[in-house]
């Protein structure tokens, strides 16, 4: 017999369910949706805001979760719908292919990287979908992630500049190969959002967490970057405010600001920071993952880093 709390559980379930099937593309609510690619079932999480049938131009955010993630997972944590509705932006939260993006890596353990899924492919092409859906500026398409989506991220400013604006990359690297063959077309807006305590994507480089492949070093993923961009070695640094003393880190802000075509690269280095997304939830204990800083809003400084750097 079910109890009334399991009763109670698949009443609001069924009533969800329902609601979602007669309003499969409400505006300000987020729908599951499925393509093909290839021989591919690919899935992602739509969040397009209420405004959005009013807007002549809209902007449009991936968000990558990381490895063995979820769209949905992405979107819970990271709190950016609420954010679109406030402002008018598009959302996006893909799926990787069994879990793991492709990110470049070459990690035989992860199949979509064995099998060689090409999603910047899978990106480009729902860039492609959306475009004809809504009106998608083309000058403000970002992407966004955390480790695994972090390296994607990095991934997609390199072969997709001409269609990404900036990519934010929270806890995470860049794979040596992506890093020797990276020629990106036009300059692309990098934030870099890393720890120097993350007990998973070594910020010094080296080998990823579990043999998971290997990353170079944050301080190399920047150089790369200012070469790529053409900027000036005159970067702005500043330590930021000790909001919360007791979460044991400290936030260095270094920017370079003045790169061609108005692109910028900025490193927030995380003092202390571990494998995690900063003001965000200390998801598993700290002895696995390390410390969350409380001196930075990812969410925030990601959500103002995409609506300062368009492509002009």
């Amino acid at each position: 017999m079910m109890t009334l709390t399991r009763k109670m559980t698949v009443v609001m379930v069924s009533a969800a369910l329902a609601w979602q099937a007669v309003s499969p593309r409400a505006l300000g609510a987020s729908v599951r949706r499925t393509i093909h690619t290839g021989a591919l079932r690919r899935t992602f999480v739509l969040h397009a805001p209420p405004s959005v049938g009013a807007m002549s131009s809209v902007p449009l955010i991936f968000a990558l979760h990381g490895g063995g993630g979820t769209g949905t997972g992405m979107e819970r944590s990271t709190g950016f719908s609420p954010l679109a509705d406030r402002d008018g932006v598009i959302v996006v939260y893909p799926d990787a292919f069994d879990g793991n993006w492709n990110d470049g890596r070459g990690d035989p353990h992860i199949r979509s990287q064995a099998e060689g899924v090409d999603d910047v492919g899978f990106i480009s092409g729902l860039i492609t979908l959306l475009s004809q859906e809504y009106p998608i500026d083309p000058k403000r398409v970002f992407a966004t992630g955390i480790s695994n989506g972090g390296f994607m991220s990095q991934l997609l400013a390199a072969r997709l500049s001409d269609r990404i604006a900036a990519i934010a990359a929270v806890s995470s690297g860049m794979a040596p190969a992506v890093a020797a063959s990276m020629q990106p077309v036009v300059p692309v807006s990098i934030l870099v959002i890393n720890g120097t305590d993350d007990p998973l994507v070594p910020y010094r480089g080296g080998p990823v967490v579990r043999d998971r492949g290997e990353t170079i070093s944050t301080n190399a993923i920047i150089r790369k970057w200012v070469t790529a961009n053409h900027c000036k070695e005159n970067p702005v640094v500043m330590q930021l405010p000790d909001t919360d003393p007791s979460d044991g880190t400290r936030v260095q802000k270094t920017a370079y600001l003045e790169c061609a075509q108005h692109s910028v690269v900025a490193l927030y280095r995380i003092d202390g920071g571990g494998h995690t997304w900063p003001g965000g939830s200390q998801y598993l204990p700290r002895a696995i993952i390390g410390r969350v800083s409380r001196d930075l809003d990812a969410t925030q400084v990601i959500w103002k880093f995409f609506a300062d750097h368009p492509r002009l």
